[in-house]
């Protein structure tokens, strides 16, 4: 399954695309006891900004996803920071059912979704997840803030007025990251029999740069559609025109954690240690 996330724009991606607070991986640790004993999957992982900081909370992490740019990206980054315990499997999530044989019998304790379940049919991913999680386990749905042309400022409103104009298109999908969004994941994960579904917020502040801002409009763009090389200094010129020409944007950042815990206590059989 090829999303276009290849070439520069992986590049982009891996450079320019936010990595998380700490406090979201206290989140998840907290939701799921992770320890390190525990195997965790991050399932379209990217290049691996949710991934390499959870192999330091747990035994190891299944890095996946479809893209093999991506995936190369997400082993450099998981390298500088010897963060040896990553498997990195190439798959989609139309792969999950055959990571029970990858597993070898070993339960997941969490499945970890990073800005990416919009690409996924939810509802199968969640019945086919479950079966994979030991008791008192379960799947966070991470959203890592409203994209940079959807929020709620004066240059935001800009970027999206600049990039509509320049693609001749309405920019309108919020990628998974609004509450219709979660509201229909939280259902979905009810409906396949998960427990406790609850929704905790991280927010914080960040200042960028025009190039920050620009990198992160090209990690998103399909490759197709990314301005050629010789391209991109007047792309960026131009957006820096359209946004007022700071030297700064400030960003509000509000990261959704959706959790659902699988039915048991943590006690059942085949249930490993947390340390």
């Amino acid at each position: 399954m090829a999303l276009g996330f290849s070439g520069d724009v992986a590049h982009y991606y891996a450079k320019f695309r936010r990595g998380y607070p700490p406090e979201v991986l206290e989140v998840l640790a907290g939701s799921f006891e992770l320890g390190h004993t525990d195997t965790v999957l991050d399932l379209g992982c990217g290049t691996g900004q949710l991934t390499v900081p959870l192999a330091g909370r747990v035994g190891a992490v299944i890095g996946m996803d479809p893209e093999p740019d991506m995936l190369r990206h997400a082993r450099e980054a998981a390298a500088r920071q010897d963060a040896g315990n990553v498997t990195w499997v190439l798959g989609a999530d139309t792969d999950v059912p055959a990571l029970g044989k990858l597993l070898g019998g070993r339960a997941l304790a969490a499945a970890v979704i990073g800005q990416a379940l919009h690409w996924m049919r939810h509802a199968t991913l969640f019945g086919e997840l479950l079966p994979l999680l030991r008791p008192g386990g379960g799947i966070a749905v991470v959203a890592n803030g409203a994209p940079a042309w959807l929020q709620d400022s004066d240059w935001s409103r800009a970027l999206r007025g600049f990039l509509e104009e320049h693609f001749d298109t309405e920019l309108r999908d919020t990628c998974g990251t609004a509450e219709r969004d979660r509201l229909r994941y939280a259902r979905a994960l009810e409906a396949a029999g998960f427990e406790d579904v609850a929704t905790r917020h991280v927010s914080y502040v960040v200042e960028l740069s025009l190039d920050e801002v620009v990198g992160g409009v090209f990690s998103a763009l399909p490759e197709d559609l990314l301005p050629a090389p010789g391209a991109r200094a007047g792309f960026t010129a131009r957006a820096g025109e359209a946004l007022g020409a700071s030297d700064s944007f400030t960003e509000h950042v509000d990261v959704s954690v959706l959790t659902a815990r699988a039915p048991g206590n943590g006690k059942g059989p085949g249930t490993r240690p947390r340390t």
